[in-house]
């Protein structure tokens, strides 16, 4: 299962999107610039406290942007429970919620994929026991079938966990304006202040000062 789901977003990332009518699909310029952006915007407009470690990353990151290699069709939330399984097989047949695709930079879900490891469930996990590939297993199937290299993940870490942290800030805004009340978003806006220092803590390690 976890071996077909690393190689269904290997192969989509491969596809030329002009080849196959996405051309247009999305706005051209630096993905991640775009995005960190986006979310910091994001993040303002929902903001109920002032977070030490968010104001360091809204000033770094933007900062430290990684150069684009390649342009492909980029899924945005890329994880187990949005994929279909063949019911009696451990293959992908289908890929499903795709608000959040655009054109952009393959490393972004790569390296959601690949923060799935570092977090609850499968970061204390036996992976051996359990037949689940490491971190660097993983990795290496996709790079089999992209033929890219593994980056300094630091970086990459530290955004995605940013762009976690600016969505559960919308949900703490939404507590806040009286649009959102129940004990699921609740749960989900106490996690801001945790993300953003995790962020931090991976920005530190990529060399932030």
């Amino acid at each position: 299962i976890f071996t077909s789901k690393i190689e269904t977003l290997a192969k989509l990332h491969t596809y030329d999107p002009q080849a196959i009518g996405l051309g247009e699909f999305g706005k051209p310029g630096n993905y991640f610039a775009r995005q960190v952006d986006r979310w910091t915007k994001q993040y303002r407009a929902s903001e109920t406290k002032h977070i030490e470690e968010v104001e360091k990353l809204i000033e770094w990151l933007p900062r430290t942007v990684p150069q684009q290699d390649r342009i492909s069709i980029v899924h945005g939330d890329y994880r187990l429970d949005n994929m279909i399984f063949h019911p009696s097989e451990p293959r992908v047949i289908a890929v499903l919620d795709w608000e959040l695709s655009t054109l952009g930079d393959p490393m972004a879900d790569f390296t959601y994929l690949l923060m799935q490891w570092t977090m609850p469930g499968l970061a204390n996990a036996d992976l051996k026991a359990l037949n689940i590939p490491t971190l660097d297993e993983a990795a290496k199937v996709y790079c089999d079938v992209t033929g890219s290299a593994v980056p300094d993940l630091n970086w990459y870490f530290s955004y995605n966990l940013f762009r976690l942290a600016c969505i559960t800030q919308g949900i703490a805004g939404r507590i806040r304006d009286g649009t959102a009340a129940s004990a699921k978003a609740m749960e989900s806006a106490a996690r801001t202040v945790p993300l953003s220092k995790a962020s931090w803590d991976y920005a530190q390690k990529a060399g932030a000062a």
